[in-house]
This record gives C-alpha cells, structure tokens and sequence, in this order.
C-alpha cells in the first residue's frame, strides 16, 4: 500500500534571480513552463513568487494571473498557491494577489530574522486579513 503525498513546488522562491541561478524562471513564460515540467514530475501545487522587469520580487496581480492562467490551461489538476510574502512592499501590495481569488495564498503569520534584517509580519494585520472574505 502506498501512502498518498502532497508534493509542493515553489519554482522561484521568494530571493533567488538568474544571476544566482540562470534556470531560475523569473518570467510568466518560465514559471509556467517549470510548473509544468514540476507537474509532470509529480508536484501537484505550484507555489509561485512573481518578478518585475528587474527580476525584484513583485505583487503585481496581472503577473501572477498570467501565470495562474498558464499552468491552468495546461495542467488544470494542478492548485497554484499565490505568495503573500516578501521582504520591501507594504502589507497592501502583498496581499493585492487576494483580489484574484486563488485556490490558495501563503499566510505567515510569524516574524523572520535574516542576517541583513526582519521580515516583519504584523499580528493585527495578519488577524484582518484572516477575517476578510
């Protein structure tokens, strides 16, 4: 009897650019094609960061539907979770991927120490946002 496993890729990360790794995919186009290659490798959720031009992390909902759209149309089994989290934007943009409705987002709750500063998570506005429809 085999036990069933929930298998989680999260193709970018949240740091990671191409002059760290050049396979990491930091365009829709590539996220969509690592998530499909992830998929039939046998991941079925797709955690994903968006990058902006400059290959910075983003909260652009326009990117993260596009890629959600990708992986849908070519993998519709698979959930795509949106990140919520990232070091230099305001709660707000963080949290402007909601307005898409994803099957599912990130939701960190504690504060991290990194060795160049805090990734600062702030409780009464984790508990709004844990409120909110």
């Amino acid at each position: 009897m085999t036990t069933p496993a929930i298998i989680t890729v999260a193709i970018t990360g949240a740091v990671p650019t191409t002059k760290d790794n050049p396979a990491v995919p930091v365009t829709p186009e590539q996220q969509i094609q690592s998530a499909v290659e992830a998929f039939h490798a046998g991941a079925t959720v797709c955690h994903v960061h968006v990058r902006d031009e400059q290959e910075r992390p983003a909260s652009d909902p326009a990117l993260y539907d596009a890629v959600r759209a990708g992986i849908q149309q070519q993998c519709p089994e698979m959930i795509v979770q949106f990140s919520t989290g990232a070091r230099g934007r305001t709660l707000e943009e963080r949290f402007a991927c909601l307005e898409l409705r994803p099957e599912m987002a990130s939701f960190s709750t504690g504060s991290v120490n990194f060795p160049q500063g805090i990734y600062d998570n702030i409780g009464e506005f984790w508990e709004e946002q844990a409120a909110a429809e």
